[in-house]
């Protein structure tokens, strides 16, 4: 059997004007998840990406601490949705909550209900259908399931790393979101393939560069 890691990116820049960007701190958790990924003797075949710049960067940190130089497979179904547009979407023609797009709290209350009315198909031109969504992560999982490779590294985002586990599991839909909402930065779920089509879950959310000393400063969702 291969394994297949897909891992939520480092922390990104909530609430500022570029949030496609890792923080300081995004680029010390994805050097230090390499660090920990190589002591266990993880040496992945092939790595992958998204399209977005925090994908991407993510990746170098983790393959520097792995102390490995590897050209990534590059496929948009890893991309996270576009949870702004959505929320401005829902609100197109109502009031939003205050400070929906910058306080923490309001964001993530309001994206988990916004994204339950999206999976029922009650926003009114969404900048993506639901549908359109999971369709575009499940061609991303097929095209990492590399044949000749015994480890694949990919880096994404909550809401494709939440799908991907519940696709999986075959729960109903609105166990994406409650999945996505856990996922920590860094965080690396595994699943594990065979040549011959079986495709299993094996872990979620792993922070193996994380100790009691490092958690304070390591360990963030956002």
């Amino acid at each position: 059997m291969a394994e297949l890691f897909v891992i939520r990116h480092a922390q990104a820049s909530f609430g500022a004007a570029d949030y496609d960007r890792l923080s300081d701190l995004g680029h010390r958790q994805s050097r230090a998840l390499g660090l920990a990924l190589a002591e266990r003797g993880v040496r992945p075949d092939a790595v992958a990406v998204g399209t977005q710049r925090r994908h991407r960067e993510t990746l170098e940190g983790i393959l520097t601490g792995l102390g490995m130089d590897m050209t990534p497979q590059v496929h948009p179904g890893l991309n996270e949705f576009d949870f702004t547009a959505l929320l401005n979407a829902r609100f197109r023609d109502a009031p939003a909550p205050d400070n929906m797009h910058t306080d923490r709290k309001s964001h993530f209350r309001t994206l988990r209900d916004t994204v339950l009315a999206w999976q029922r198909g009650e926003i009114k031109d969404p900048p993506e259908t639901w549908a359109a969504f999971t369709a575009r992560v499940e061609s991303a999982r097929q095209s990492l399931l590399h044949r000749d490779a015994r480890q694949v590294l990919a880096v994404s985002s909550g809401g494709p790393i939440g799908q991907l586990v519940a696709a999986t599991l075959g729960t109903p839909p609105d166990r994406q979101i409650e999945l996505q909402l856990q996922a920590r930065n860094c965080g690396v779920t595994r699943f594990v393939y065979s040549a011959r089509g079986a495709f299993f879950f094996h872990g979620f959310n792993e922070t193996p560069h994380i100790t009691a000393a490092t958690e304070k400063e390591l360990l963030t969702y956002s």
